[in-house]
């Protein structure tokens, strides 16, 4: 059986197996039309309280939203030159199988689905469509890109899903996210979810004494003793960039997950649906 088609079985039975895609939380729109306060009522979602009309009306009134017949998810995969590599496996899978759970959950939802692939412009487009075959083509797509020395630039994949999606959607942007991204124009007008993928050995790399490396990014030689001083000089530099990048996610108010290699990809969609 080839990787695409573990990936797209493995993906097919957990999401018709319920354990991702039977989740109403994932695409119910919140946040899109709201429309008024009432009553809280036994079975309401507790996260859709509105807890300053509750702290003053000393009663629980949750905020109701208008349903979406139809949303329109967007997923888009960033696969720069980086994405190529893994300790346990590369992350240009993992990018792959999150795309198919998302997109085989979008399905079974019967919301439409587009997808990209982008770096520093887009490489691949698939438009709006709820059959399942998009599912797999995309997923294919991701796994036939050759990522090595391409560039990611996360200001033309804010504009360009920001000129190109003139309907409010669900965006899923999913990557690596060594660069940080600006979302602010285009957090307003969509919902954007930010999904990371690393591998351990990127934030924690062991101590391998004199090397050669090559980055796969921009093909640039680096050759040097990965000592115990310069391997935690670096775990600070990666440190501090996350920070940077989980702090302006929540500035714009961008929800976000992190997802390693060596992780089950289904139980860490499901935590960050479930708002753990």
């Amino acid at each position: 059986m080839s990787k695409l088609q573990k990936i797209l079985v493995r993906a097919r039975r957990q999401v018709f197996s319920e354990m991702v895609g039977n989740n109403p939380s994932i695409f119910q729109g919140e946040g899109y039309d709201f429309i008024e306060l009432r009553e809280y009522m036994p079975g309401d979602d507790i996260r859709h309280i509105d807890w300053n009309i509750t702290a003053k009306m000393r009663q629980s009134f949750i905020k109701v939203f208008r349903e979406e017949r139809e949303l329109n998810v967007v997923l888009a995969s960033v696969l720069n030159g980086s994405v190529y590599f893994g300790s346990h496996r590369f992350k240009q899978d993992v990018i792959a199988e999150i795309a198919a759970l998302l997109g085989f959950s979008v399905v079974k939802n019967g919301d439409l689905l587009s997808s990209y692939i982008y770096t520093d412009a887009i490489n691949s487009y698939n438009k709006p469509s709820k059959k399942h075959f998009q599912v797999q083509k995309y997923t294919s797509d991701i796994l036939d890109f050759e990522p090595i020395s391409k560039q990611v630039y996360f200001k033309f994949i804010a504009d360009s899903l920001y000129k190109r999606l003139k309907r409010r959607s669900l965006i899923f942007v999913i990557g690596d996210f060594f660069e940080l991204p600006d979302f602010k124009l285009l957090a307003k007008k969509h919902e954007v979810i930010a999904i990371i993928v690393r591998d351990k050995h990127e934030e924690h790399p062991p101590k391998m004494g004199f090397s050669s490396l090559v980055d796969p990014q921009s093909g640039a030689s680096l050759e040097g003793d990965f000592d115990a001083s310069s391997v935690a000089s670096y775990t600070k530099k990666v440190l501090a960039h996350d920070r940077a990048l989980f702090d302006t996610f929540r500035k714009h108010k961008i929800r976000f997950t992190k997802i390693y290699t060596d992780a089950t990809v289904a139980v860490q969609l499901r935590k960050l649906f479930e708002g753990r």
